[in-house]
C-alpha cells in the first residue's frame, strides 16, 4: 500500500486528493494519507511518498490537530454508496535538497534529490534513524525527477498513534489528481511488473463540483478553521480490496472525469521507466 524502507505490514489506507483555489495560495491540491503499519523491520523505519509538485516545504504540512479521524469521517460518507472496483483503467526561493521537520510522530524529510537524503539521515534522531537502500532513492531520483519526496521516519512505538498526513502543494499538472501508492513493503525497489494486492480507500473532491455532487462529509463542530479551510464539504470514492490485485503504480483521475463522477475512470498510473 505504499513504499517502506524496511519490512512492514500496510493494511487500511485511506488516500485523498482534493482539488481546490485556496484564497491565499492559489490553486492547489491536498493530499491526505493514513493508514495501520506493523514494522517487521528489527529497527526503525519509514514510508516514503512522491508527491507530485516541485516545490514542498514544512509549512504546507497540515496538523489535524484533535481531527485524527478526518479522512475517516470522508470514508464514512462515500461507503454507504461507493461501489466496489470492477474495471480500472491503465496507463503508464530555491528550496534546500533535504528539510527535515518533527511533524505528529514523525521526522520528516522532504527531498527534491532523493539521492542527497543519505548525508541528511544523520539529523534524523537515532530511535527513527532507518535502513535507507540507495538503489531505492536512485529508483526515485529516476522515475520521479520533478516531484518532492517525503521520506516519513518512525519507531515501533510510534507507528499505530500516527495520525492522517495532510498537506497542500502547487501540483505538476492541475488538472490530474494522483495519489501515491506503489507498493513496496521491503525497502526494495517496487517491481513495477508485479501485480500487488490493494487494500484502499481512494478519495478525491473537487471545489467546482456541480450542486448534488458526491457525499457530505460530518466535521465535528469543534475542527480548526485553519484545517477546515482545507477539507472538503462533499468527497466521492471507491474501495479496492478483498483479494484485488492490480498493476503496481498510482491511482489518478482528470478532473473533467471528476466532475463529471465518473470513478469508472481512475486509472491506475505508473512511473515513466527511463
Amino acid at each position: 500500500m505504499c513504499i517502506s524502507t524496511g519490512e512492514a505490514a500496510f493494511s487500511g489506507t485511506i488516500v485523498y486528493c482534493g482539488r481546490q483555489h485556496h484564497p491565499e495560495h492559489g490553486l492547489i491540491h491536498v493530499l491526505g494519507y493514513q493508514n495501520t503499519v506493523v514494522n517487521l523491520a528489527d529497527g526503525p523505519n519509514a514510508m516514503l511518498l512522491h508527491v507530485p509538485t516541485a516545490r514542498l516545504t514544512p509549512g504546507q504540512f497540515l496538523s489535524a490537530g484533535r481531527t485524527g479521524d478526518v479522512l475517516r469521517r470522508m470514508v464514512a460518507a462515500v461507503e454507504p454508496v461507493a461501489a466496489g472496483a470492477h474495471d480500472i483503467a491503465w496507463m503508464s526561493a530555491e528550496p534546500q535538497p533535504v528539510q527535515i521537520f518533527e511533524h505528529d510522530v514523525y521526522t520528516v524529510l522532504l527531498a527534491t534529490d532523493p539521492t542527497a537524503v543519505p548525508a541528511a539521515l544523520r539529523q534524523v534522531p537515532p530511535h527513527r534513524r532507518p535502513d535507507l537502500d540507495p538503489e531505492l532513492l536512485r529508483f526515485y531520483a529516476d522515475h520521479f525527477p520533478d516531484h518532492t519526496i517525503a521520506v516519513c521516519c518512525f519507531d515501533n512505538a510510534d507507528a499505530q498513534r500516527a495520525k492522517p498526513l495532510l498537506l497542500w502543494y502547487a501540483p505538476l499538472d492541475h488538472d490530474r489528481l494522483t495519489l501515491p501508492a506503489l507498493d513496496s513493503h521491503t525497502g526494495a525497489v517496487p517491481d513495477l511488473d508485479a501485480a500487488v494486492p490493494v487494500d484502499h480507500w481512494v478519495l478525491f473532491s473537487t471545489d467546482e463540483a456541480p450542486a448534488g455532487w458526491g457525499e457530505l462529509v460530518d466535521y465535528p463542530g469543534n475542527m480548526r478553521h485553519s484545517l477546515r479551510a482545507f477539507l472538503p464539504t462533499t468527497v466521492v470514492g471507491r474501495y479496492y480490496g478483498e483479494g484485488q490485485a492490480l498493476p503496481n503504480g498510482d491511482f489518478a483521475i482528470s478532473h473533467r472525469n471528476l466532475l463529471s463522477g465518473d470513478l469508472d475512470r481512475i486509472e491506475r498510473l505508473q512511473p515513466t521507466r527511463r
